[in-house]
């Protein structure tokens, strides 16, 4: 449970807010900075808007995986909240579209990423309002909350091990969970949690996006797994009647997610010393069985 409270910051007992340390910001600047993202990422960047985050994922010329971000806006920037372990590879990768691009990207230190959940928004509270703070509601699901980037620091009363624990239990995907230029997007759950946009257009990697969907061919799903036992490490492979079905992705405590085929979610499945238990969240949508 995340750690008691944080004094009168809190409108509410709920609302839990924690920092992220792991995530980094990109800014993305210039009059053309909208139109430049929008060639390259899965969702529609001119969504984003002061108050309004897109959630998008940065995929190879052949529709796999190599990052996702949050995209907000500020009114006169573009800021991506991501893993910042990829701001050495997202940088010089952005770049090189830029060509005749009026824009500019670069790394924004002074922006630190909270997220805020189980209550009202944190800027309910006067301390919460303040200068260069940016805040959206996460797009993904309602109970994720709110991603916000603030350039001192806000209070918290949770950590990023009880943030990781809340999104683990919902189902939703971080870096630690995808294989770069492996993971296919709707194997991730990256459509039922608005992370790709059918109707803006083309962007790098949609052709395998739309056939992936289309045509039906997503054979494994990434699922939350209930951990009875010693939690695997990531990577182990799990197995059914001692046939491998899929693999641990990351986990705490008694929750993790699991890349699993989706024939092999209604059995017993046993991952190194521990026995997972498939416990699929409402928003997941799953192919009918064949036959």
């Amino acid at each position: 449970m995340p750690c008691a409270g944080a004094g009168p910051y809190y409108v509410n007992a709920m609302t839990y807010v924690a920092a992220l340390p792991h995530r980094g910001v990109i800014a993305v600047t210039g009059e053309d900075r909208v139109s430049f993202l929008q060639g390259l990422v899965s969702n529609d960047v001119a969504l984003a808007a002061p108050g309004r985050a897109v959630w998008a994922g940065l995929l190879t010329p052949q529709g796999k995986w190599l990052a996702d971000f949050f995209i907000l806006s500020d009114g006169d920037r573009l800021l991506l909240d991501c893993e910042a372990a990829q701001l050495p590879m997202l940088l010089p990768r952005l770049s090189r579209f830029r060509l005749r691009a009026r824009v500019g990207l670069a790394a924004a230190p002074d922006l630190l990423v909270h997220v805020a959940w189980g209550g009202p928004p944190p800027d309910a509270a006067p301390e919460a309002a303040r200068p260069g703070s940016v805040s959206a509601p996460d797009p993904r699901l309602p109970d994720a909350g709110w991603r916000v980037l603030a350039p001192l620091g806000l209070p918290t009363n949770a950590t990023a091990a009880d943030w990781d624990a809340h999104r683990l239990a919902l189902g939703l995907p971080e870096a630690a969970d995808l294989e770069p230029e492996k993971t296919v997007l709707l194997e991730a759950g990256f459509d039922e949690l608005n992370g790709v946009s059918w109707t803006k257009g083309c962007y790098m990697g949609q052709e395998l996006t739309a056939r992936t969907r289309y045509r039906g061919l997503l054979k494994r799903r990434l699922v939350p797994v209930a951990v009875d036992g010693p939690l695997p490490a990531p990577g182990t492979p799990v197995l059914r009647d001692g046939a491998e079905v899929g693999t641990m992705r990351s986990g705490r405590g008694t929750h993790g997610l699991a890349l699993l085929r989706i024939g092999a979610m209604d059995g017993p499945l046993a991952c190194g010393e521990a026995r997972l238990t498939p416990v699929l969240p409402a928003w997941i949508r799953l192919p009918e069985p064949a036959g």
